[in-house]
């Protein structure tokens, strides 16, 4: 079992780590942005400031915490002794910052053998840091989060976000074309961490996806399920790469069973 005071050390090791990367995120963007590489299609890029986000965020960690083991989108893996792992998404919502929009931010997550125990999404074009500890809360700077009341599923405002690759991509259009009719309407903001964050604030009923990797969730599912909101994935199963959904508890209860039946969770 963790201490507290470990989960006290992880979330100051993990905002520090935050704040540094968004800080240079978006201070260090430079004005001829390029794409410096592809990941699984070529509109799913890579930005030379991911990478740099990345090597600052790792460098932090191996310096307050050598022992811990690391897992990154930009290719960081490596297993650690001290039971602890770090999740992370140097910049989520890369296109978005490649386009200069504001909706992207910095992931990190922190395991105890494990399980997530520690989650941090910083949003520096909006000044808002999120965090989150098991068991403790989620919260927005000082003020405490809490998901929205409940509401029928036709009142429902609900996220999600479409893959890079184009065969998934037509799948998932296909399953928002059944669920658009049954909510209030559909937000697709680029971001996935940032969408769990804005149902943890109230900012949305729900988020769906498929095809998420673990940095792109473990921050804000955790920020989303500390502030009341109900995650999973297909009926009886942990939200992954096969699903994410959270929500409030009431749209919960009633937009898994409309996913599992519209296949959300294959191509």
């Amino acid at each position: 079992m963790i201490s507290e005071e470990l989960k006290a050390e992880l979330l100051d090791v993990g905002l520090e780590a935050a704040r540094r990367a968004g800080e240079l995120l978006r201070d260090g963007r430079p004005a001829d942005l390029a794409v410096a590489a592809t990941k699984s299609s070529p509109i799913d890029v890579v930005t030379e400031m991911d990478i740099a986000a990345e090597k600052l965020i790792t460098g932090i960690l191996a310096e307050r915490r050598p022992e811990d083991g690391l897992l990154g989108e930009e290719g960081a893996d490596s297993p650690g002794s001290s039971g602890v792992r770090w999740v992370v998404d140097p910049l989520d919502g890369t296109v978005n910052y490649l386009y200069g929009l504001p909706s992207w931010g910095v992931s990190i997550a922190a395991e105890y053998r494990g399980e997530t125990v520690v989650g941090i999404v910083a949003a520096p074009m909006r000044g808002e840091t999120y965090h989150a500890v098991l068991g403790g809360g989620a919260w927005l700077g000082t003020a405490r989060l809490a998901c929205r009341a409940a509401a029928p599923l036709d009142q429902a405002l609900v996220g999600t976000g479409f893959a890079y690759v184009q065969a998934r991509r037509a799948r998932q259009a296909d399953v928002a074309q059944r669920i658009i009719p049954l909510v209030r309407d559909i937000r697709r903001g680029g971001s996935a961490a940032l969408d769990l964050c804005d149902v943890a604030a109230g900012r949305l009923d729900a988020y769906y996806e498929r095809g998420l990797n673990p940095w792109d969730l473990a921050a804000g599912e955790l920020i989303a399920r500390e502030a009341g909101a109900v995650t999973g994935g297909r009926p009886g199963e942990r939200a992954s790469g096969e699903l994410v959904l959270a929500a409030t508890p009431a749209v919960f209860a009633s937009l898994q069973p409309l996913l599992d039946e519209a296949g959300a969770w294959h191509d």
